[in-house]
């Protein structure tokens, strides 16, 4: 996903991979053409290296987050942020301290399609907002050594896939919610699937669902306002037949999504960030934020935790 729109660019290039398994950095170096580093710690402390990419399990990127920042790497860290809101601050706070960019890979964030949903919010399109939900409910087999199964390693439903229904519910409200409630089945000690209910600006009530066992697949995001309803079909990969829709009292419009990938629209992103000094539309409060969220939506599930 990364190494292709990557290869397509002038101003940056993929040069090395870093694995606990010697044997398996070796396979995937010499697969995509590039040098195996000899460990973590070892790719860290190149010193030719701008950017580290992060796509550890959740359990691994508070640690490894702050140790490229410490050692002067600007940093792209694969959601959910981290496994906590204590972790998600100790990150910021590193990322404050060294002066280097801290950037969540919400790579769908970052495409045309999302963009041209938050201006239309922003510019009243629906008027009063009155109502919203977003799911992201679908099959992530149980096979041994699948992180999303693992509790330890940071996998289940509201961390995995749950981050981004309550990531978009936010970005597109344009403010925190208050939880009202939560809930969830449970295998193997995770989410397997679960819900959240939320309430926007005291007035807004909105629902997240999540789930690693759905028969019925669903990705999609709506908003209600008093003017009218905005949805995206497939809001996590749009380029992936993400028709936006704007229904008014003026009539109904749908927006083909831009074909560009998430991915490539996210370089873009960390291209202007890191290069250029532009502000990073994920990281910093917004990660802090979405991870508490999570925390806490989690928690009140436990409270109404029934068997799968």
């Amino acid at each position: 996903a990364l190494l292709e729109p990557a290869r397509q660019r002038s101003d940056m290039k993929v040069t090395h991979v870093a694995a606990r398994d010697p044997a398996r950095e070796a396979e995937f170096a010499q697969a995509h053409g590039l040098q195996a580093a000899g460990g973590y710690e070892a790719l860290i402390a190149l010193d030719d290296l701008d950017l580290i990419y992060i796509a550890l399990p959740p359990s691994g990127h508070c640690e490894w987050s702050i140790k490229a920042l410490e050692a002067g790497k600007a940093v792209l860290c694969e959601k959910p942020f981290s496994t906590s809101g204590e972790e998600a601050e100790k990150m910021v706070e590193a990322s404050q301290r060294t002066g280097q960019p801290l950037i969540e890979a919400f790579h769908y964030r970052f495409h045309p399609t999302l963009l041209r949903a938050e201006q239309l919010l922003r510019e009243q399109a629906l008027g009063p907002l009155i109502g919203a939900s977003a799911n992201f409910c679908i099959v992530i087999p149980e096979e041994a050594g699948e992180f999303r199964w693992d509790a330890e390693l940071g996998g289940g439903a509201f961390m995995d896939v749950g981050c981004y229904p309550f990531h978009v519910l936010r970005t597109l409200i344009g403010s925190e919610p208050e939880l009202l409630g939560a809930s969830a089945t449970y295998r193997n000690g995770v989410e397997a699937e679960g819900e959240a209910r939320l309430n926007f600006d005291a007035s807004v009530p909105a629902t997240a669902r999540c789930s690693m066992v759905a028969t019925d697949r669903r990705l999609d995001v709506e908003i209600m306002g008093e003017k009218g309803r905005l949805s995206i079909s497939n809001f996590i990969v749009p380029h992936f037949g993400g028709v936006l829709t704007l229904e008014t009292e003026a009539g109904t419009i749908t927006e083909e999504p831009d074909p560009v990938s998430t991915y490539a629209a996210q370089l873009e992103h960390v291209a202007q960030v890191v290069l250029h000094g532009a502000k990073s539309l994920t990281g910093g409060q917004d990660a802090i934020a979405n991870m508490r969220l999570i925390e806490a939506g989690r928690a009140a599930a436990r409270g109404h935790r029934s068997p799968a």
